[in-house]
């Protein structure tokens, strides 16, 4: 296995992990950037993007992402493809993390802006219609399905939520739930049931969304009955919950029950010195990427304090 020495190391990119790169390497930190399985995150997944300061006519996911890992090699980032595979912090300030299995980076400053995951339903039209009327976000995505019909499948506070702030914009919205009553708390549930354009389906589960280049509906079915139907629909949101891509650092890194990153209030740092975190892989309630960019500032910015003060800078 061959050994290389850096500065700083950022484990990821998406606007969080990239956003941090421009900020470490314009204080000097020469940092190197490993991409991670999917370079540049979840907006490679999507299509338009228009909540995003800057983008005045909006702006496609892949494109945003490839300006933002433009920015970061300007200032000198070396951004390679790959994924961390294993991890070693038991020694501050010396951290080690494995590349591939087969490449080991010594560093002193290491910030992870792994992201997080959707959870999907596993269906082939899900995945084919990803980005064409499929979207795992409905702050996101919400905004283009104004006035239609749209499908939601989940019954936690995350699809409750976002049911909540699809009716504000559509035209109805269809609650796919599976068992016969909602695990969100009952404040939401007391929320949801009393908006008028919100049809909650009991013991209902997709069996395929249907339509060619876009979504033209979803076929449900009763799990009581066994019959099924189609919903006239031109949107269909997963929201069945995110796992954060964090198992690697199980054993070192405080997470909690789901498995996000815990960080101390107001600042990326985490338990093991010289380790910060950024993005989705922390940040459970929000999942923007305009607040991902933010935390990877303060990573950064956290980072490059962390080795003025250990001379390590």
């Amino acid at each position: 296995m061959t050994t290389e020495k850096v500065q700083c190391l950022i484990v990821g990119s998406g606007p969080a992990g990239y956003t941090a790169a421009i900020y470490a390497a314009r204080a000097g930190l020469n940092p190197v950037l490993y991409t991670g399985i999917q370079p540049g995150g979840q907006l490679t997944i999507t299509t338009e993007v228009e909540n995003y300061p800057g983008y005045a006519q909006g702006v496609q996911g892949p494109e945003m992402m490839l300006d933002f890992e433009n920015q970061a090699k300007r200032f000198g980032t070396d951004v390679r493809y790959g994924m961390a595979t294993k991890v070693d912090f038991s020694n501050p300030p010396h951290h080690r993390v494995v590349i591939d299995d087969q490449h080991e980076i010594h560093t002193n400053a290491v910030i992870i802006a792994t992201g997080a995951s959707a959870k999907w339903l596993g269906l082939e039209s899900e995945q084919r219609l990803n980005g064409n009327g499929v979207s795992a976000c409905a702050v996101c995505d919400g905004f283009f399905f104004r006035n239609q019909d749209v499908a939601i499948v989940g019954g936690g506070d995350t699809a409750a939520e976002e049911a909540s702030y699809l009716s504000k914009l559509c035209r109805n919205v269809f609650m796919i739930v599976r068992r016969d009553e909602l695990r969100a708390s009952q404040i939401m549930q007391t929320r949801l049931k009393s908006l008028p354009n919100v049809e909650i389906l009991w013991n209902t589960e997709t069996e395929e969304i249907l339509g060619d280049a876009a979504v033209t509906g979803v076929r449900v079915k009763n799990l009581k009955t066994n019959e099924s139907k189609v919903l006239d629909v031109t949107g269909f949101f997963v929201a069945i919950g995110h796992k954060p891509n964090t198992d690697i650092f199980d054993g070192f890194i405080d997470q909690d029950a789901a498995g996000y990153i815990q960080t101390v209030k107001g600042s990326s740092r985490t338990n093991i010195a010289g380790v910060f975190a950024c993005g989705d892989a922390q940040d459970n309630v929000y999942r923007q990427a305009v607040t991902a960019a933010g935390t990877g500032c303060m990573a950064a910015l956290d980072a490059e304090r962390y080795l003025a003060e250990m001379g390590l800078h």
